[in-house]
């Protein structure tokens, strides 16, 4: 996202705008060798059939269970919408992966509320917690419920259908506006999860902030991504899932694909385009068409990956 026409802030709006991808009834894309192509905007159910043969999973994010502001009112509602909408799904995916704040505070009664609506789906889900859901006083709510068998902070791996998942924590010890970080103990975990794997495999890497920087000036980014990144530079073919960031946004940089996801709760504006980030409040009969969900699949022996973003509504 480098180039001339340079804002105030130093960055070029019309490069940052250039690098997003705006999903409207749902984009599948097709990845081959690490080159990402849109084949356009498709009805969401068509996309979800063409997307059938071969593994699919799901991405969901950011539904920040307890927001009640004036952006979005009830946010676990729109959490529900999502969920109907993965149930209403054609081909039932394989499992689903929630890219974090999963809550807003914290609360106990937060993660309950969660936990009962998403479980509807009757899909595995893995999870990875965002900054929100490490606000309680010991850090212990999120990793008492989903940080079993995980190590450290909650990070872990997991193979299906011939891909190797790896869900990474970059949100301990965050501070406000400040970049994600992984740590040294992470990184050194990665770097022996990943010792051995033939660089055939695909490897998925999934956080709550993006790995790749998008907007240091909010904290979009991770201070030590680009370590975590090296070490998945000699695969063939990478895909970065992350959320935080409440809109979709995408770019290829060699052999990765970095793809970020809408919240099923509210957005937030573009980066530069507001004087801070965070909940932004729109008309209410535009809020569903920027909340959604990414369904993605993988077709074994094709290195063939599909994104497609359906919103609530729209």
């Amino acid at each position: 996202m480098s180039g001339q026409d340079h804002g105030d802030d130093g960055v070029s709006r019309r490069k940052v705008l250039e690098c997003m991808t705006w999903a409207g009834t749902g984009v599948l894309w097709t990845v081959t060798g690490g080159v990402p192509r849109s084949l356009g905007i498709i009805d969401s159910a068509e996309a979800a059939t063409a997307a059938a043969p071969g593994m699919s999973f799901l991405q969901i994010s950011d539904s920040h269970v307890g927001f009640d502001k004036p952006a979005n009112p009830n946010a676990l509602g729109t959490l529900e919408e999502a969920v109907n909408k993965i149930n209403a799904m054609p081909a039932k995916p394989s499992f689903m992966i929630h890219t974090g704040d999963i809550t807003h505070l914290s609360k106990a009664a937060e993660f309950d509320n969660a936990e009962r609506i998403i479980s509807q789906t009757k899909l595995d889900v893995h999870y990875v917690p965002g900054e929100h859901d490490f606000i309680d006083e010991e850090v212990k709510l999120y990793r008492e419920r989903y940080g079993r068998g995980t190590k450290g902070y909650g990070w872990y791996s997991f193979d299906a259908g011939g891909v190797h998942f790896i869900g990474l924590v970059n949100v301990v010890d965050l501070k406000a506006g400040g970049l994600g970080n992984l740590g040294a103990e992470q990184l050194a975990w990665l770097e022996d999860d990943l010792r051995g794997k033939s660089k055939s495999t695909p490897i998925v890497l999934f956080a709550h902030i993006p790995l790749w920087t998008v907007y240091p000036q909010w904290g979009w980014g991770t201070e030590d991504g680009g370590r975590a990144l090296e070490y998945v530079k000699g695969f063939g073919s990478v895909t970065v899932l992350n959320g935080h960031i409440h809109q979709v946004m995408q770019k290829v940089e060699g052999n990765v694909t970095f793809h970020t996801a809408r919240s099923t709760a509210f957005p937030q504006p573009a980066p530069g385009a507001a004087p801070s980030p965070g909940p932004m409040k729109v008309e209410d009969a535009k809020l569903r068409s920027m909340l959604g969900v990414a369904s993605i699949s993988f077709k074994q022996n094709e290195q063939r990956l599909a994104i497609i973003e359906t919103p609530l509504q729209g």
